[in-house]
């Protein structure tokens, strides 16, 4: 179910990295600022506190943990979560961060899925631990039987490592397990899915109709498909910036 966006503050002095980051986590469903500059930070912050800090370590002036410690000062912002996501492999640095109360401290290059749940565990009470991707893929829901429901087609709107969204006017009862197909790049995925939500038509004109479902039966190869097409779709048009691998043009 939708849940309130939350804002990311994105702080780099790199440009290409404030892109490659602002995007990702635009698809992520982060609303995102982004600062050049620690000062510049602090600035957006007098305006408007964002959700989380995601923070370099190498800035010009003002270092990481410099911001870190101003943050962690000001009565106003003290409680907002810091993560430090920076190339500087140091441990006193890292220790320094730690005990200045950062709330991870995240090595580049970092993968989609563990910047995720970083996210999610600082900004949320009841954190995901899988990335959901806005999607469009076929299913094929039901196998025929009384149980299963008669086969149909349909498609997913929302996928993640741990179930789906399916568009539908005919949705399984609640807490229903029915089978699926799905179809990723001309493959057959076979799963079973345990139906967590029905959203009605009655429900409001900005409300898709259809059922949110928590997959019950996935094979480890299957599984392993859904992570690899959700990282490629988010990343196959900025795979150039590298995942924070350099710290690019400034």
């Amino acid at each position: 179910m939708d849940r309130e966006v939350r804002t990311v503050m994105v702080v780099d002095s790199s440009s290409s990295m404030l892109f490659f980051l602002g995007l990702l986590l635009k698809r992520f469903e982060y609303r995102v600022v982004t600062a050049r500059s620690g000062e510049d930070a602090l600035h957006l912050m007098d305006e408007s506190l964002p959700s989380v800090v995601l923070s370099d370590v190498a800035l010009p002036t003002m270092s990481g943990v410099a911001l870190l410690k101003q943050i962690r000062e000001r009565p106003d912002c003290g409680a907002v979560p810091v993560i430090m996501h920076t190339a500087e492999d140091d441990p006193g640095i890292r220790d320094t961060c730690m005990q200045l109360g950062c709330a991870a401290y995240l090595l580049r290059p970092v993968e989609p899925d563990l910047l995720y749940r970083t996210i999610q565990a600082a900004s949320e009470s009841a954190p995901r631990a899988n990335i959901r991707l806005r999607t469009s893929l076929k299913v094929m829901v039901g196998d025929g039987s009384v149980l299963g429901g008669a086969a149909r087609t349909e498609y997913a709107t929302a996928l993640s490592e741990g179930g789906l969204f399916i568009t539908t006017r005919y949705p399984q009862p609640r807490n229903a397990v029915t089978p699926l197909r799905i179809t990723i790049d001309n493959r057959e995925i076979i799963a079973k899915a345990l139906v967590l939500y029905i959203n009605d038509q009655g429900d409001g004109p900005s409300v898709e109709p259809g059922m949110g479902m928590k997959f019950v039966q996935l094979a480890d190869a299957d599984r392993a498909v859904l992570r690899r097409f959700i990282r490629e779709q988010l990343t196959h048009d900025i795979a150039d910036h590298g995942l924070g691998r350099s710290r690019g043009a400034t």
